[in-house]
C-alpha cells in the first residue's frame, strides 16, 4: 500500500484550493489529493477538519505535514510571518509557524511568505516563493528572473535559493474585472476562443510591448475596435488579453538579461509569455508549476 511508503506529507493550500501530496523516504510521491476548500471558502476553525478529511487513511503513519501558501496569511489558518527580501529561501523552514490540530496525530507546519518593506517597493507573496525554492533545488546554480503568470503575476530575482528582489503585476485580474464589470464588457459577449482571438492577442500584444505606458489610453480600444471595425468577441478577447501581457513584459523589460527566463505556471499561460517575451529577443521555458511546488516543499522541509 502506498500509505506504507509514506513518510511526510507536503501541502499547498491557496486561495481556491487545496492540494496534498504523501512524499516517501526517498523523495518520491506515494498519493496525491486534492480539494476546492482552499482558504476563500474555509473558517480559520476549520483547517483541522478539512486537512483530516483531505488525508484520509491515505497518510498512514506518517505525520510531519509541511504547508506553502494561503494558510499561513493573517486570515488563513495560523500566520506565517514573512521573510523580508532579500533573503534565502532555505531559511523557509525556521521561519514556519505549527497550527494547533486538537485530537490530532499530525504535526503541521506552515510556511511563511516574504515580503519587501522599502517604501515604494512594498510587495507580498505566499506560495511563490516554495516555487522559487523548487526551482532553485530542480536548477542548481540559476541567477536570473523568474516569470509566475497568474491572477497576480510575479517577477522575481533569483541568485541560488537568494531571491534578491520581486514584483507583482495584476494582469490576471485586471483582464477579469474588466471583462466581467467595465465597459468592455459589452464586446466581450459570446465565443471569446473562437478563431480569431490569436489574431487579436497578437495586435494587442504589440501595441502593449511598444507602449506601456499607455496601457490605460490603450484599453479602450477593445469597444472601439467592436463598434467601428466589427471585431468579434474571440478577437477581441484576445486582443485585451495581450494588451495587458504586452505591458506587463514591456513594462518588465529592464528586468531582463540576456538568460533564459523560466516560467512557471499553467501551460496555456505561460505559452502567451513566451510569445511577448520572444517578441522582444528573450527566450522563455517553461517549468512545471506543481513539480516546482512539491520540489519546493521538499527542499523547504530537508532545510
Amino acid at each position: 500500500m502506498a500509505f506504507e511508503q509514506t513518510e511526510w506529507i507536503a501541502v499547498d493550500w491557496g486561495t481556491s484550493n487545496l492540494r496534498a501530496w504523501g512524499i516517501s523516504r526517498d523523495g518520491a510521491v506515494t498519493f496525491s489529493r486534492a480539494s476546492d476548500k482552499g482558504m476563500g471558502k474555509i473558517g480559520r476553525e476549520d483547517y483541522p477538519a478539512v486537512l483530516t478529511g483531505l488525508l484520509g487513511d491515505a497518510a498512514g503513519s506518517a505525520r510531519d505535514v509541511v504547508i506553502c501558501g494561503m494558510a499561513g496569511a493573517r486570515q488563513g489558518w495560523l500566520e506565517a510571518p514573512y521573510l523580508e527580501a532579500p533573503t534565502d529561501l532555505g531559511d523557509l523552514i525556521s521561519g514556519s509557524v505549527a497550527p494547533s490540530m486538537p485530537g490530532s496525530d499530525f504535526v503541521p507546519r506552515i510556511l511563511p511568505g516574504v515580503c519587501q518593506r522599502l517604501a515604494g517597493d512594498e510587495d507580498v507573496m505566499r506560495g511563490e516563493e516554495t516555487q522559487l525554492l523548487g526551482l532553485s533545488a530542480l536548477q542548481p546554480g540559476f541567477s536570473g528572473v523568474v516569470v509566475m503568470p497568474g491572477t497576480h503575476s510575479k517577477w522575481a530575482v533569483l541568485d541560488g535559493s537568494r531571491v534578491e528582489r520581486f514584483t507583482t503585476v495584476m494582469t490576471g485580474e485586471l483582464f477579469d474585472l474588466l471583462k466581467t464589470h467595465s465597459v468592455l464588457r459589452h464586446s466581450l459577449q459570446g465565443e471569446l476562443d473562437g478563431p480569431a482571438r490569436a489574431e487579436g492577442f497578437d495586435a494587442g500584444m504589440a501595441l502593449g510591448l511598444d507602449r506601456p505606458e499607455r496601457l490605460a489610453a490603450t484599453l479602450f480600444k477593445v469597444r472601439a475596435a467592436s463598434l467601428l471595425a466589427g471585431r468579434t468577441p474571440d478577437w477581441c478577447a484576445g486582443f485585451l488579453s495581450g494588451l495587458l501581457i504586452g505591458a506587463e513584459v514591456g513594462g518588465q523589460r529592464s528586468w531582463l538579461s540576456g538568460s533564459e527566463v523560466p516560467l512557471i505556471g499553467s501551460p496555456g499561460l505561460c505559452a502567451l509569455y513566451i510569445k511577448a517575451l520572444a517578441a522582444i529577443g528573450a527566450t522563455g521555458r517553461i517549468v512545471d508549476a506543481t513539480d516546482a511546488t512539491i520540489s519546493g516543499l521538499k527542499a523547504a522541509r530537508k532545510a
